[in-house]
């Protein structure tokens, strides 16, 4: 049986295959689609800072459809490359940090809905966030393969943007609020449980020490963005 959420994205997927093989037949670079998704998300950020979270909503929801085709447009016209790979994952950050550095920005000055523990939740969110990233890409530097967690980035962009979208400050704001508390502690959660899933596939095993791989503080190179993307 498929879960549902596997359900949804494959159904989004065949949603936007008419837009991606447009995107293919007019050879548009797949860094290019990576670049308008993340203005989207700061774009979203800005709205939500300036306390209009359902217009927010659905422009954030925009950025779904560019994370979804940049990765298969990469594939059908074979442009994929390892600066590619780490363009994408390195703008996913930005992308990532500017939502939540807007929602901080609306509970610090919203004259009816500024909370200052919300700011507080919405700054730990964003340091959550880098985390989840960080502890997967340091991980498979290593050699290890950490890509566990309660909440990846799809997941992340889906909560940050469908609710508010539809309902935007409904219930004076405890639609929005429960969201990012969850998405804080879920990201903090997910970096545990790769802390957690490193100790454990490096620990050595009847007095043997595994050995890291050469020049293992360095990052390796990542792989051409069709093939793995961090997050």
């Amino acid at each position: 049986m498929i879960p549902l959420w596997d359900w949804i994205k494959r159904g989004y997927v065949r949603l936007v295959e008419p837009i991606a093989s447009l995107l293919v037949r007019h050879r548009v670079h797949p860094n290019i689609i990576t670049t308008l998704g993340t203005c989207c998300s700061i774009g979203a950020g800005i709205i939500y800072g300036a306390g209009h979270i359902r217009t927010g909503g659905w422009f954030l929801g925009l950025t779904a459809l560019f994370d979804v085709i940049d990765g298969d447009v990469a594939r059908r016209t074979g442009l994929s490359s390892v600066f590619g790979a780490f363009y994408d994952s390195t703008l996913d950050r930005i992308a990532d940090a500017a939502v939540l550095a807007g929602l901080a920005v609306f509970y610090a000055t919203s004259p009816r809905h500024a909370s200052e523990p919300m700011l507080v939740v919405c700054l730990a969110g964003i340091v959550g966030g880098f985390l989840v990233s960080y502890t997967r890409a340091r991980a498979e530097a290593l050699g290890v393969d950490a890509k566990v967690g309660f909440m990846q980035r799809p997941e992340r962009v889906v909560l940050l943007s469908a609710p508010q979208a539809f309902f935007g400050l409904a219930f004076d704001g405890w639609v929005l609020a429960p969201i990012v508390v969850l998405l804080t502690v879920t990201s903090w959660a997910t970096a545990i449980q790769r802390v957690v899933a490193v100790y454990r596939a490096t620990r050595p095993a009847s007095g043997v020490a595994i050995t890291p791989p050469p020049h293992f503080s360095r990052a390796t190179p990542v792989q051409p963005r069709a093939v793995l993307k961090s997050k």
